[in-house]
């Protein structure tokens, strides 16, 4: 093998499309727009505009009210937990905090925290560190004897001039 025998796949490389090269080109003359108005010029902006009458989106009344300040917690049912330790995948006699639970893959992106649910049941003695739990996760906790901690995420603290 030369470097004069090197060569793609067949297949694998595509000319490009040659816009506005002559009406035999098949993409001649309107360069594929189709004809006159906004759409063939360039610099169209036109997703909910409709001609100056007031839009759909602008014509629907409003409601409810979007919080910027929201805590986004990610949750973790006490069923999926009993699972991955059943799986031994966490290991009980150790402190379940949010790190274990992220290594162990129960959760994927911790956002704002982690938040404890009591859908399913909790058979092991755990002691679990998380950012917020349910009442009724807590009570299924200390049923089977185990400990929840509350931890409050630390909040970025300014900088002193």
């Amino acid at each position: 093998m030369r470097l004069n025998e090197l060569a793609d796949n067949p297949g694998a490389t595509k000319n490009r499309k040659r816009i506005g090269r002559g009406i035999g080109s098949g993409k001649g003359k309107t360069g594929g727009r189709g004809v006159k108005g906004q759409k063939s010029r360039s610099g169209v902006a036109i997703k909910g505009f409709e001609g100056g009458q007031m839009p759909l989106y602008q014509r629907l009344p409003k409601r409810g009210f979007n919080n910027v300040n929201r805590k986004n917690f990610v949750p973790v049912n006490l069923g999926r937990l009993q699972e991955a330790i059943d799986a031994k995948k966490i290991d009980a006699k150790k402190t379940i905090t949010i790190d274990v639970l992220k290594a162990s893959g129960l959760v994927n992106a911790v956002r704002d925290g982690v938040r404890l649910l009591a859908m399913g049941e909790l058979k092991s003695k755990v002691i679990i560190e998380v950012s917020g739990a349910s009442a009724t996760a807590l009570a299924a906790v200390e049923k089977a004897g185990g400990k929840v901690t509350i931890i409050a995420k630390a909040a970025p603290t300014e900088a002193s001039a």
